[in-house]
């Protein structure tokens, strides 16, 4: 029997016998290009076009897709030369056979712009005519269900560009048949013992399951020939072991808890009839609360359209139901591919045909702002990969990352010791901070530091669990030296102010003052103290109560001094930038510790209401460090001015941490600049290499003072 036989029944049931016999003359100059070539599989090398041309047949698309899937290897693997077949099959035809030979193989081992590359020539061939992305994605079918036949390395390698790059533009094209093969033999391909494993579970559950599939199938079909419907198909749904492995180890669920979940799909024949029938099963099973989906108001992005909502089932069982006419459900399946073949009034208006062809017009407009192929990677995969982000690292390798990641969640992301050591990162070759939300597309590069220690701030933005867990497991041992070392520093302080020392009160009142502070012992007490949850003033009056000692008739004040070594329990105002030299007063915040602020400083007029909170401060002599000041400085509003203020303080070995306008009056602009500095006299040589900068009029430091400095 013909190879051909299996593909001419498939293509009986839509085509006329003219546009099969074209066909078949595709098929004979194939077969004898091919003649002495062989696959892996030691098949006759025709098996594949064929293969090919069949899944396109079973989409039902029109008969130069399935030419073009005949030729598609052709011109790249064969002798024949391209004006042969555009004189025999026509222009449209070799084109399409000419957009598919072009897309050369993603590479995840390549350089990072070759990579970029190559996927940016997929997405532009796909918009210049959609079958060409159809035809690849069929190409990649039939290479990627025949990985077995491979050696494990080319398996692996084949099976994850499959799983990052095809099933994902599968799904967003709305053809969910293709994708779930994709996952289901990519997953068997990269992890062959994972696959086995879970396939054995699922036979063992399967009987256990019949029964109440069953029950559950009996009392829908019972409800729904008494609402009235027109008609109606209920179909069980099975469990994939892609889609079982992916929840097990997204959700951390046991693979108990995913086979006790039941599938099912209603079809119906109308819009009206699926909100019927979703009210039916609603009325025989109670639904989970905010657990109901309406994909046909609001379509997803890829333009499917169901109704999802999950029910008590019987003997407590979670029951999932999808409700959707025919064709949304064959557009489900086949989504972009069914658009294109029933170019009916209908279909080239619906709201998800609109959505799509947008959406692909949006590619083209992306491909022509873009700068460069990693340019235009980061914007396209982003509609790829909704609930992901991809970065590449330096080597090229790619890391994933929930979407919203920052730097510091890929340092965790990679070991946790980087994590802890991050001292700084280059975002494609340019330093950026790192509380940076990355993009999928760009590169990069983690520096450490052996001296680099987590800061409590990145709490405020990371975003993985890993990481989250690993600054707080830090800071939480951080906290029992450097907080509690500084705690004791403003008890002392505290004391010392009505002359005492911690020596001279009884173990009575030490005790008395734990076992009201509910604390176990005086490290946790200046720990607390070191917080701020508890008052050092306040508490040193109550040790001295009935001490007895002679206490002088006034008390000292007595400033206490910053070191710049005092860790997290002590912070430097974002208001006003306190630096060496500037006069300096102390504010206790709860649960943060000390704030230092600049003495005129306007916010501390309202702080000074509350004496236990403010504390006289003063610096260490000689203290070492690094502190942020605010510039404010006023310029002519000319192209490139910020560009030369950036080069005068680098050149003045001062680092920015950002630059803004935040004022534009006429041919005026006031910059605001963040930037990092040593002492006074690093600042004043800062200020003086700004000042001799071409059209910049006036240099400040901003204090935040009711009337600037």
């Amino acid at each position: 029997m013909s190879p051909f036989n299996r593909l001419e029944t498939e293509l009986k049931k839509y085509l006329p016998n003219d546009k099969i016999e074209e066909i078949h003359a595709a098929y004979l100059l194939a077969e004898n290009a091919h003649k002495d070539q062989q696959r892996s599989s030691g098949e006759s090398y025709i098996t594949h076009p064929i293969e090919v041309a069949t899944i396109l047949a079973k989409m039902h698309l029109d008969a130069a897709s399935i030419i073009a899937a005949l030729l598609h290897d052709v011109l790249e693997d064969t002798d024949i030369p391209k004006a042969a077949i555009e004189k025999q099959f026509g222009h449209e035809i070799v084109e399409l056979v000419d957009g598919v030979t072009k897309l050369t193989k993603i590479k995840f081992e390549s350089h990072v712009e070759a990579q970029a590359e190559n996927f940016r020539k997929m997405m532009i061939a796909m918009v210049q005519d959609i079958r060409v992305i159809i035809l690849k994605l069929a190409d990649r079918l039939h290479n990627v269900s025949t990985l077995h036949y491979l050696k494990p390395a080319k398996r692996r390698r084949i099976a994850k560009e499959t799983l990052e790059i095809y099933a994902p533009i599968a799904h967003r094209l709305g053809m969910h048949a293709l994708r779930i093969q994709f996952e289901e033999y990519s997953f068997q391909g990269l992890y062959p013992w994972r696959y086995a494993v879970i396939k054995q579970a699922a036979s063992k559950a399967l009987g256990s399951r019949i029964e109440v599939l069953k029950v559950i199938e009996s009392s829908l079909s019972s409800v729904l020939q008494k609402s009235h419907l027109s008609s109606y198909q209920l179909n069980s749904r099975e469990k994939r072991f892609y889609s079982i492995y992916a929840k097990m180890k997204k959700k951390h669920l046991k693979f108990n808890e995913i086979m006790d979940v039941y599938g099912f799909r209603l079809i119906v024949d109308t819009i009206d009839d699926c909100y019927r029938a979703l009210g039916v099963v609603h009325n025989l099973y109670k639904p989970f609360p905010r657990r109901f989906k309406d994909y046909i108001a609001i379509p997803k992005a890829n333009g499917y359209q169901s109704l999802h909502t999950v029910l008590f089932g019987p003997y407590g069982v979670p029951i999932e139901v999808q409700i959707r006419t025919q064709e949304m459900d064959h557009l489900a399946e086949s989504g972009i591919a069914a658009h294109w073949l029933y170019k009916t009034e209908e279909t080239e208006t619906s709201s998800s045909h609109l959505r799509m062809r947008e959406w692909m017009k949006s590619l083209l407009d992306i491909q022509q702002n873009a700068g460069n192929p990693i340019e235009f990677i980061e914007n396209v995969k982003v509609d790829l990969f909704p609930d992901a982000v991809y970065v590449f690292t330096p080597k090229g390798d790619i890391l994933e990352l929930p979407n919203g990641a920052t730097i510091i969640d890929l340092a965790y992301a990679i070991h946790s010791d980087i994590g802890n050591s991050c001292a700084a990162a280059k975002v494609d070759h340019r330093i950026t901070p790192l509380s940076s939300r990355l993009r999928t597309g760009q590169t990069v590069e983690i520096m450490t530091d052996v001296n680099a220690r987590p800061s409590p701030a990145w709490l405020d933005f990371v975003t993985t669990g890993k990481a989250r867990t690993h600054i707080r497991n830090y800071l939480k041992a951080q906290q029992q030296g450097e907080v509690a070392q500084f705690g004791k520093r403003l008890l002392d302080n505290a004391l010392e102010h009505i002359h005492l020392s911690l020596d001279q009160i009884p173990q009575k009142n030490i005790d008395a003052v734990l076992q009201t502070t509910h604390l176990n012992s005086l490290d946790e007490l200046y720990e607390q103290i070191g917080l701020s949850n508890q008052i050092a003033p306040l508490l040193a009056k109550r040790l001295a109560e009935g001490a007895n000692v002679i206490k002088p008739s006034q008390s000292t004040t007595t400033p206490l001094i910053i070191k710049g070594t005092e860790g997290m329990a002590v912070n430097f105002a974002k208001c006003c930038h306190p630096i060496p030299g500037d006069p300096i007063e102390g504010v206790l915040i709860a649960g943060q510790g000390l704030e230092v602020h600049h003495a005129n400083c306007r916010n501390l007029i309202e702080l000074r209401r509350q004496p236990d909170k403010c504390i006289p401060l003063r610096w260490e002599e000689n203290i070492q460090g690094e502190f942020e000041i605010d510039l404010h400085i006023e310029v002519l509003d000319m192209r490139g001015v910020c560009a030369k203020l950036a080069l005068a303080i680098a050149q003045a070995d001062g680092n920015i941490d950002s630059l803004n306008i935040i004022e534009r009056s006429g041919k005026y602009s006031l910059v605001s600049v963040i930037l990092t500095v040593h002492s006074s006299d690093h600042l004043n040589r800062i200020m003086d290499a700004v000042r001799k900068c071409k059209h910049v009029m006036h240099v400040e430091r901003y204090y935040n003072t009711a009337k600037q400095l």
